[in-house]
């Protein structure tokens, strides 16, 4: 019965609609992967954070690079 939450998030680059629409994209990506691979869809949920939780700071590539990820977090 384990649920798990799919995030996405980007880096600050371009428009914070923009970004949160493209969070949303990247983690309904990899929601339907899983399902692809088995994963019943009721155990995953998809959500978009945008550029609101930052991992470091916005301020070079590398940084940037590290916001544009995917966390997963067990709901219960």
């Amino acid at each position: 019965g384990m649920v798990v939450e799919v995030g996405g998030h980007t880096d600050s680059q371009g428009k914070a609609a923009w970004n949160m629409k493209l969070s949303e994209k990247r983690a309904a990506a990899v929601n339907g992967y899983l399902q692809k691979m088995g994963i019943p869809d009721g155990r995953l949920v998809a959500v978009g954070y945008g550029e609101t939780t930052p991992l470091v700071p916005n301020n070079t590539v590398q940084n940037r690079a590290k916001n544009r990820r995917i966390e997963f977090k067990i709901l219960n």
